[in-house]
């Protein structure tokens, strides 16, 4: 099946993984409009999309998508034919400080956008798709062995996994229920340009620069799969116009490791693009106390995509390491303005209370 595209609005277009997503499909969609509609909370960036900011293809709108009315006039004034929901809250430790938040972004956000998208297709569901981004973390923990399968059972273990595992529900719910044309996708930690420096590689990065302490939790063994981000939009663009509706597809990069394991590869590869002297860099790294109900392992099995779509991620987890580095030495700026700057006032001033 083929899906082509003509009016998209992409949710939390300004975040780390919606912001690469509009830089890689803007420039090469120009007969495509691109909304990217995002609430410039404390980790949108604006700033990301500054290359595709003038082109006549993108538009930026600031709002909530957990707010009906103002989701229905978006519909109603753009006549989207295409959704890619990215808008999440994302961040396990942030969850468990504060589960509300995440159940108002990651459900009710969801369900007011599926809600609108049916509205609005009601006569023309064949013409139109929303393509909801989700995360492996729904799946549960994995031991030392095996990986999760598209029907592997759900079983999340903080509040940002329930909230997500929640939403995926009710994305199939309108497809079972109402033939609402959805496809969906499940990923493994992403990484690379943009991320917002709570996430670890760019934490890591960050104090390394500066000789502060890099806080690992427990003994760092625990495993993750890492993808790099523009990896993932490859993925997310071909499932979007190759899948077929109600397809899910996990995409991973198949690139395992301990977080010490990664963190040791990280702090070698900064020391060597800065010129240091091997191993300075890990003198840095202190264990501190575990985060509550830590998962232990996830691994995706992403042969479908392989298989089906014909995907494969360009980086291994050294050459994306590699580019990542770079890129935050080369942008650091970038990072400073993240850390030394009232964003939301900026962005009022820049942009109006749109």
């Amino acid at each position: 099946m083929s899906f082509t595209p003509s009016r998209i609005l992409v949710t939390g277009g300004a975040g780390f993984i919606g912001s690469n997503y509009l830089l890689h499909c803007v420039p090469s969609y120009p007969a495509a409009q691109f909304v990217n509609l995002d609430l410039l909370t404390y980790a949108g960036n604006l700033a990301n999309l500054r290359q595709i900011e003038s082109l006549e293809n993108y538009h930026f709108e600031r709002g909530d998508v957990a707010d009906p009315v103002f989701i229905r006039s978006l519909f109603e004034r753009w006549q989207f034919d295409t959704v890619v929901h990215f808008a999440a809250e994302s961040h396990v430790d942030r969850s468990i400080l504060d589960p509300g938040e995440f159940v108002r972004t990651n459900v009710t956000g969801t369900l007011t956008l599926l809600q609108a998208a049916k509205e609005a297709w009601k006569d023309r569901f064949d013409e139109c798709r929303f393509h909801h981004i989700s995360t492996d973390e729904v799946f549960g923990s994995l031991g030392l062995e095996g990986e999760f399968r598209e029907d592997t059972a759900y079983a999340p273990r903080s509040p940002y996994a329930a909230s997500k595992a929640a939403a995926d529900h009710l994305v199939r719910s309108f497809g079972t229920t109402y033939g609402f044309p959805y496809v969906m996708t499940n990923t493994s930690n992403n990484y690379g340009p943009f991320q917002f420096p709570e996430k670890l590689i760019p934490l890591v990065i960050r104090n390394a620069s500066e000789r502060k302490e890099i806080p690992v939790y427990g003994k760092g063994e625990n495993i993750r799969d890492w993808l790099y981000v523009t990896d993932h939009c490859e993925a997310l663009d071909l499932v979007l116009r190759q899948a077929a509706t109600e397809d899910t597809f996990l995409i991973g990069g198949s690139q395992e490791v301990t977080n010490l394991d990664l963190v040791h590869l990280l702090l070698d590869v900064y020391d060597r693009q800065t010129s240091n002297e091997p191993g300075r860099s890990r003198e840095l790294i202190r264990f501190v106390g575990d985060r509550p109900g830590h998962d232990f392992r996830y691994a995706l099995d992403s042969s479908p995509i392989q298989n089906r779509l014909g995907w494969t991620p360009k980086h291994d987890l050294t050459s994306g390491l590699e580019a990542t580095v770079a890129w935050y030495l080369d942008n650091q700026e970038w990072m400073d303005a993240i850390f030394g700057k009232d964003y939301l006032a900026y962005y009022e001033v820049q942009y109006g209370n749109r």
